[in-house]
């Protein structure tokens, strides 16, 4: 080999180890946040296919649920934890913004935490007793919790969001075909808090066994807020043959969105893995504001969210797309 083509693969080479080293490692990681001293546990989800829904025969299904249909899903990672208020209550004190991380050009995106809007304070306290610290912020509505992503993003220079309710089913499923991501039914005791063993709040986020791909309380404690609109008939609308592509059902009006989960106020069979909620305007019955508070879901005392971070960056107008307005 001549001196010209061994500089040639000299370079190649060269090329090949820079772009590698410049990869995103996937892999778990603690998110620092700021000046404080914890921060947002993130388990890697390796993306995959999945049957979304629950067959006909799946007890205490509702046809909201079928068909059961394929779906391809690219890797993220999600939060191990619902939110908790000592997370929520920084977004809504502002009171580490100027600890943002500086613009540079390794972000995935960089963006003045001055220009994200910032929930009011509400006119309750907002846990209604049931404790804050450790415990899972609640009835916050999805816009708020989409602005808690976007906060997250501009303090951290990741893109945060929240799931889609494909992404939610594929990492609550963990694998599982099952109604739950565990084996036996009656193990639910072992991973989920509901009405039956609740006492009529909720817990401390991780108190018990997570799901086989590590993460906490997809079964019960609070509801999860994910990006969709409710449509009853949309698994009708994909194809039980074709594999669906990350789908999404776009919001285009108020309700109702989907919530996902189920809650320590279910029945324990509302925590199944396709079981699928709809947002209501019920949920701010109480609220003595006018107009109804945009950040605050006074009667959704079950409702909180957990954040997710595609692996592969998405653009710009897609970061926009997934952020609620």
């Amino acid at each position: 080999m001549d001196l010209k083509n061994i500089f040639v693969v000299i370079i190649f080479l060269f090329t090949i180890i820079d772009t590698s080293s410049q990869e995103k490692k996937f892999e778990n990681y603690n998110q620092n946040i700021g000046s404080v001293d914890y921060g947002l546990e993130m388990i890697s989800i390796n993306g995959g296919d999945f049957k979304m829904g629950s067959p006909s025969y799946e007890k205490n299904r509702k046809a909201d649920e079928g068909p059961v249909h394929k779906v391809h899903i690219d890797s993220f990672w999600m939060g191990k934890f619902e939110i908790t208020w000592d997370l929520y209550e920084l977004f809504m004190s502002r009171e580490i913004d100027n600890n943002q991380i500086n613009n540079d050009i390794d972000n995935e995106i960089n963006l003045d935490v001055d220009a994200v809007s910032s929930a009011t304070t509400p006119y309750v306290e907002m846990s209604f007793g049931m404790g804050t610290n450790g415990y899972p912020a609640i009835s916050m509505t999805q816009l708020a919790a989409s602005k808690f992503c976007e906060w997250l993003t501009a303090m951290t220079g990741n893109y945060y969001r929240l799931p889609t309710e494909a992404e939610w089913e594929y990492a609550c499923r963990a694998g599982s075909d099952k109604p739950f991501s565990f084996e036996n039914e009656d193990e639910i005791e072992e991973y989920a808090w509901h009405e039956g063993n609740s006492n009529g709040s909720y817990k401390k986020v991780g108190q018990k066994k997570p799901n086989p791909w590590g993460l906490h309380d997809m079964h019960g404690n609070v509801s999860e807020w994910t990006l969709d609109q409710y449509n009853p008939m949309v698994y009708q609308k994909r194809s039980v043959n074709i594999i669906s592509n990350n789908p999404i059902e776009i919001a285009t009006k108020l309700y109702p969105r989907i919530v996902r989960g189920g809650s320590f106020m279910s029945k324990s069979y509302r925590l199944r893995s396709s079981a699928r909620i709809s947002s209501n305007k019920e949920w701010k019955k109480q609220d003595p504001q006018i107009p109804r508070s945009l950040w605050w879901h006074t009667d959704a005392q079950f409702l909180g969210f957990r954040v997710v971070r595609p692996y592969k960056t998405p653009s710009l107008e897609d970061q926009k797309k997934y952020w609620i307005k």
